[in-house]
């Protein structure tokens, strides 16, 4: 199959936009061919819809700056063509026509602002954070109350006079269909998902299929029919992209079958096609410096050319376009080149007579501002700057990632931590990191200052955390503007950081439990529980009872928690797990002063579970860390001897691959230690259980694990 072949192509810049704030206006009677007009919103409130013409911008209409705009959606026609543009600012839906008349302002009264919108003919899908709201000709017709954040919605095409059913993406894992205000049944899948789209623009030949996007970079397709809704196919996230942030279908490659167009967080713009029941290929791939908020398919700049149209973060609105930038070779009319040859001139001329204008401009401000400053009048004001920031917990690699967007370039991230936390490679990243000193017995475990290179509005780091060990990670972000200035965000570090929702509970592995019982209502042991673990949402669910189920996602072992008024239960494989939540749960409860009643249940044969767990990865380290040793006596042993060939087959591998195995090393740094900390607070967890101190047989466990074999292990386990 031929790779696909784009080529960028820069239309304009807004200010910053949100999700799904882009959208194409086909037309209900284009041609095929003809070129189409682009609407965007910002938020700063602006409205613009444009087009091209012979190379120029040409602007159809912009509206004044008001509320910030989340979300633009199409309507009026079902299906592909629709030309009505409707905007949710705050509370408030508004409604314009392809030439922007305004008609409809529509004040919803909801509680929230609205985040996610769906429109299809006279009805109205609107979501904030936790709550979906139906209109019907403005008149409030259906609601629901999700059991954890709505991050999207989309509507499966009505057919057989059945009534139109939403579909939420929820941040539990879970596509919940709905009929009127109730929901006919979940799919679960495997990540959060943050975006949807219907597949073919129609749901496909049943109308029913939906393709999602999910935050640990996901992309699938499922057929929610409500016999048997099933997953068709998933593209997994092997090179470990950035979440996915726009997700759409259009026939790029022009072989009568929809293409699936993908944006990311991280800048990536993949093209994956679909054959009739097969697996997705992917054709093309492009990275950007900004995050994709919206990607699209139309044929904007050129007649006949169609492009994947693309807007970012910071305001651009870009294309990829199928035109080729250079002619064919061949005879060509004398006519045409001279006419493109007067174009091109034309073109520079115009861009020479911009960027002088905006020089004089520049420099008048420049101006301006020096006499302002000077005066005794003066006023020192604080600029003001938007920020696209996002803290997750990564399944691959045990991690968190720390990504900070700012519209300008950044000059430093500064980060302070009370906590022990690793901060890790980035490949992508090109910022310089400096550490300085801290006083660990003042609280201060991280202080790390980054760097960043000219023109960087985008910056990723990776941190892995401790279980046990909970705090607060500041970052002080401070962009390259004047006069300077800093922005702070915080990020919760949570006792059991390293679990991940999902919706599996293997009954079938050995458990260990701990029940707490007190005069307790539910919205207290649900902060309680939101405190020591990531995911929960912040809102108390609905039902006398809730039950959430959680998986390491460094050791695989499972957590599940189940609460109601006066009563928790909790259930793991994991010692460790049982002991930090008795800990913290306790230290909360006395804090509030509640008294607590504690039970809890220890199974024997739980342990070996855990370190047959933990020994793959601490087989793997041990091994890594004596070829990395072994690495600069074999290299000076090539330098003495021309040929290696005496040596064995293993320090030949060795040798070939040091740079390898030497990169992968410093990558994970205090790994081998991390996992001795944790065999060791499975042995003490233990036995505190039981009452017993066994810090005085820590010594003779680290001389076990220095020798290390695992049967060994698990005997000393059970013999102390």
């Amino acid at each position: 199959m031929m790779e696909l072949s784009l080529a960028r192509a820069d239309y304009l810049q807004v200010g910053v936009t949100s999700p799904k704030s882009l959208k194409v206006l086909h037309g209900a009677s284009s041609k095929k061919g003809a070129q189409n007009k682009i609407v965007i919103a910002d938020q700063a409130g602006v409205l613009t819809c444009f087009g091209m013409k012979k190379g120029n911008l040409q602007m159809v209409f912009k509206t004044l700056p008001g509320t910030k705009i989340l979300r633009v959606e199409l309507g009026g026609i079902e299906g592909p063509q629709s030309e009505k543009i409707f905007v949710a600012a705050g509370a408030e839906i508004r409604a314009y026509t392809k030439k922007g008349k305004q008609f409809l302002s529509f004040n919803t009264n909801l509680t929230e602002s609205i985040q996610s919108m769906s429109v299809s003919g006279n009805d109205l899908f609107l979501c904030g954070n936790y709550i979906f709201n139906q209109y019907h000709d403005c008149q409030d017709e259906n609601y629901f109350l999700s059991p954890d954040k709505i991050n999207d919605i989309i509507c499966l095409p009505q057919k057989n006079n059945m009534p139109i059913m939403p579909v939420l993406a929820c941040q539990d894992r879970a596509l919940r269909v709905l009929q009127k205000s109730d929901m006919l049944y979940e799919q679960e899948v495997s990540g959060p998902p943050v975006v949807l789209a219907l597949n073919a623009k129609v749901g496909g030949e049943g109308r029913d299929e939906v393709l999602y996007g999910t935050s640990d970079g996901k992309v699938g397709l499922v057929q929610l029919t409500s016999e048997r809704p099933e997953h068709i196919w998933e593209i997994p996230n092997d090179n470990r992209y950035g979440d996915v942030s726009a997700l759409e279908t259009f026939d790029i490659t022009a072989d009568g079958t929809p293409d699936v167009l993908v944006g990311r967080s991280d800048g990536m713009v993949e093209v994956y096609s679909v054959e009739d029941g097969g697996e997705p290929t992917q054709r093309f791939k492009h990275m950007l410096s900004e995050s994709i908020t919206s990607v699209q398919g139309g044929c904007i700049g050129t007649a006949h050319y169609d492009e994947i149209v693309l807007s970012t973060y910071t305001g651009w609105v870009l294309g990829l376009t199928t035109e080729p930038q250079q002619k064919r070779v061949g005879m060509p009319n004398a006519a045409t080149v001279t006419d493109d040859n007067n174009m091109t001139v034309m073109k520079m001329a115009a861009l020479s007579a911009e960027i002088e204008e905006l020089q004089q401009k520049v420099l008048m401000e420049r101006e301006r501002y020096q006499v302002l400053s000077q005066s005794d009048t003066a006023v020192s004001a604080v600029p003001n700057f938007s920020l696209n920031d996002k803290f997750s917990l990564s399944r691959d690699d045990a991690s968190y990632t720390l990504s900070i967007e700012v519209e300008t370039a950044i000059d430093t991230v500064l980060l302070q931590s009370d906590v022990p936390v690793d901060l890790l490679d980035v490949d992508k990243n090109s910022a310089v990191v400096s550490y300085s000193s801290c006083d660990a017995d003042s609280g201060n475990f991280l202080l790390a200052t980054y760097r960043c290179q000219a023109n960087t509005t985008r910056l990723e780091l990776k941190i892995r955390t401790i279980e046990g060990q909970y705090g607060t990670i500041q970052a002080y972000i401070t962009p390259r503007i004047q006069p300077k200035t800093c922005q702070l965000r915080q990020y919760q570090i949570k006792p059991l950081s390293l679990h991940q929702r999902t919706h599996i509970f293997d009954e079938e592995r050995p458990h260990n439990s701990l029940k707490l019982t007190g005069a307790f209502s539910q919205a207290e042991v649900h902060s309680w529980i939101h405190m020591c673990l990531p995911e929960v949402p912040e809102r108390t669910p609905p039902g006398d009872e809730v039950t959430f189920t959680f998986m390491s996602t460094f050791l695989e072992t499972h957590l599940e928690c189940s609460y109601r008024k006066g009563q928790a239960t909790f259930r793991s494989d994991n010692i460790s797990t049982i002991s930090i939540l008795k800990d913290v749960l306790s230290k909360e409860a006395t804090n509030r002063k509640i008294n607590l009643s504690i039970s809890y249940e220890l199974n024997e044969d739980s342990i070996p579970n855990v370190l047959r767990r933990i020994h793959p990865k601490l087989d793997y380290q041990l091994l890594l860390a004596k070829k990395v040793q072994l690495v600069d006596g074999l290299k000076e042993l090539q330098v003495y001897e021309n040929d290696t060939s005496f040596l064995g087959q293993e320090y030949q591998e060795i040798l070939e691959n040091s740079e390898q195995l030497l990169e992968e090393f410093k990558k994970q740094p205090c790994h081998l230690e991390r996992l001795y900390g944790m065999i060791t607070d499975l042995f003490i967890d233990k036995h505190k259980f039981k009452g017993q101190n066994v810090k005085n047989k820590v010594t003779a466990l680290m001389g076990i694990l220095d020798n290390y074999d695992l049967d060994t292990l698990i005997d000393f386990f059970q013999e102390h």
